[in-house]
């Protein structure tokens, strides 16, 4: 996790940590859907939660993949009466802390130094959504596909003598949301990769055995961690 995003996470709990605040999900919850109005915003003490929309045929397409220490704030800051542009969806049990927006809202706009680390995480938030755009637009299926592997690595990757453990369990119809493919599309793209030994996949766990080979798919350009992940 990136340095802004320790601060931000780090301010929200010194001022609104409180043991009733916090919720217990199981794996599979919906937080909250798409045109709901916003009640609450929530930080994500420890799990890990899916943010996407759904198709208007119900093809569902992920945003982003959330971990541990992460905000969830997907809707317009200080607009009234706002809605959730997505659905929070979370894909194991996790433990949140549920802030009211109203004071959520009250309390940046009266403490400068909280407005500045929601602005720098914002705009550092703005960058990933581009940069990832770009990626699913000029690089197709395959290239999307291989994008999406190295932001994992990224966001959650763990080095070990085989190469990068993405270390959460992650579906080919997951994969497949996070590229608005198909589940065979995916299955065909990771069978490939695994017999040209660049990829492992067992018990829903990607280790990418060889990185250069993805980046060099899709010409890498070496952005920053904090920008180039899939939170």
């Amino acid at each position: 996790m990136n340095e802004v995003q320790l601060s931000l996470y780090s301010l929200l709990i010194q001022h609104f940590f409180e043991t009733d605040k916090i919720e217990h999900v199981k794996k599979g919850t919906l937080l909250f859907q798409e045109k709901e109005p916003v009640q609450k915003i929530y930080i994500i003490l420890n799990g890990t939660i899916s943010l996407g929309r759904v198709h208007e045929k119900g093809k569902e397409f992920v945003i982003k993949i959330l971990h541990n220490e992460e905000l969830l704030l997907e809707y317009q800051l200080f607009k009234h009466s706002p809605k959730y542009y997505f659905f929070a969806k979370s894909l194991t049990d996790c433990d949140v802390l549920a802030i009211s927006r109203q004071e959520f809202e009250d309390l940046a706009l009266k403490d400068p130094m909280l407005l500045t680390s929601i602005t720098s995480w914002l705009s550092t938030g703005y960058l990933k959504a581009h940069m990832k755009c770009q990626d699913l637009i000029m690089n197709g299926k395959k290239g999307g596909l291989y994008s999406i592997l190295i932001r994992l690595c990224h966001s959650f990757g763990i080095k070990n003598k085989e190469g990068i453990l993405i270390d959460i369990p992650i579906t080919h119809q997951e994969l497949a949301n996070l590229t608005f493919g198909t589940r065979e599309v995916i299955q065909r793209i990771l069978k490939d990769l695994r017999e040209r030994e660049v990829i492992d996949y067992s018990n829903q766990k990607i280790t990418v055995k060889n990185l250069a080979y993805l980046k060099r798919a899709v010409d890498c350009q070496n952005c920053p961690v904090d920008i180039c992940g899939l939170n």
